[in-house]
C-alpha cells in the first residue's frame, strides 16, 4: 500500500520497487491467458503503465494491491484475447479499414468537421516521431513489433513513443473539448 502511495505521489522508484515485485506473477499470469510470451511482456508493460497513471485511485477497500495489479493483467489479457479472435473474424487488412456511415443531415456534418478540427489541433502537440509511431500501429494495424521493424527503431522506444503520444492526445482532447 506504501508503494502505491509513493507511486501516486510521482515516486518513480516506488514503481521501480513495486515492479520488482509484482512483475513475474503478473507476466506468468498474462502468459496463461494468451498463450504467447511476446504479448505477455508487452501487457506488463501496459498494466505497470496503468499502475503509474492510475495509483492514485487505488482504493484498497477493493482488495489488495497484487490483487488490483491482477485483475488490471487479467483484464488486459481478456481484452487483447478478444481482439485477437475480432480481428480474425473481420477478415483481413485487405478487406480495408471500417467505414464509418456518412453524416444525413446539416448538424451532423458541422459536427464530423469539428470533431475532425479537433483531431487536427490536437495532433500538433506530438513529436514527428510519435506521429509516425502512432499512425503505423493504428492505421496499418500493426503490432508494436510490427512497427518497430517497419521504422526500423527498438520496440522500446516505440512502445515509450506511442504510449506518450497517446497519452498527449489524450490530455489535448480533454483540454481542447473542455474549452468548447
Amino acid at each position: 500500500m506504501a508503494l502505491v502511495q509513493s507511486i501516486a505521489a510521482g515516486d518513480q522508484q516506488a514503481l521501480y520497487a513495486l515492479y520488482e515485485r509484482a512483475h513475474r506473477l503478473v507476466f506468468t499470469l498474462i502468459v496463461r491467458i494468451t498463450n504467447s510470451a511476446e504479448t505477455a511482456e508487452e501487457l506488463t508493460v501496459d498494466v505497470f503503465y496503468d499502475v503509474w497513471r492510475r495509483a492514485a485511485a487505488y482504493d484498497p477497500r477493493g482488495g489488495s494491491v497484487l490483487g488490483w495489479i491482477m485483475n488490471q493483467a487479467r483484464s488486459r489479457a481478456i481484452d487483447r484475447m478478444r481482439f485477437e479472435q475480432r480481428k480474425k473474424r473481420v477478415g483481413t487488412v485487405a478487406d480495408g479499414p471500417p467505414v464509418a456511415p456518412a453524416p444525413r443531415d446539416p448538424a451532423e456534418i458541422l459536427d464530423v468537421r469539428e470533431q475532425g478540427r479537433l483531431l487536427r489541433d490536437a495532433l500538433q502537440v506530438l513529436t514527428p516521431a510519435e506521429r509516425q509511431s502512432i499512425e503505423a500501429a493504428f492505421f496499418s494495424e500493426l503490432t508494436y513489433r510490427e512497427v518497430a521493424a517497419r521504422l526500423h527503431q527498438p520496440l522500446g522506444t516505440v512502445k515509450t513513443r506511442i504510449r506518450s503520444g497517446l497519452g498527449k492526445l489524450r490530455h489535448a482532447l480533454s483540454e481542447l473539448v473542455k474549452d468548447r
